[in-house]
């Protein structure tokens, strides 16, 4: 894989990473997701935080799946870095 495409998919990970940190932090003071930044932040990442949510157990009302899928980001981004180069 090029060095190039690595790059590009590192950033796009990391940068989908900071999108979930920063939903997961406005989950704590936001209540209407239903227009600006709070819905971008909702549209963005509820498809990929919705379906690890349905697979996760309930952890006493906690909800893990960002924490779930930034761990499986930085597993892959680490991954795609070692076979770039």
């Amino acid at each position: 894989m090029s060095l190039d495409l690595v790059r590009l998919i590192s950033a796009v990970i990391q940068v989908f990473t900071f999108l979930i940190i920063a939903r997961a932090i406005g989950s704590f003071f936001i209540r209407d997701w239903s227009s600006g930044i709070p819905r971008f932040l909702w549209d963005v990442t509820e498809p990929v935080l919705g379906p690890v949510r349905r697979i996760l157990p309930a952890f006493g009302g906690l909800d893990f799946s960002p924490l779930v899928v930034i761990v499986l980001l930085q597993f892959v981004g680490g991954f795609l870095r070692g076979a770039g180069g």
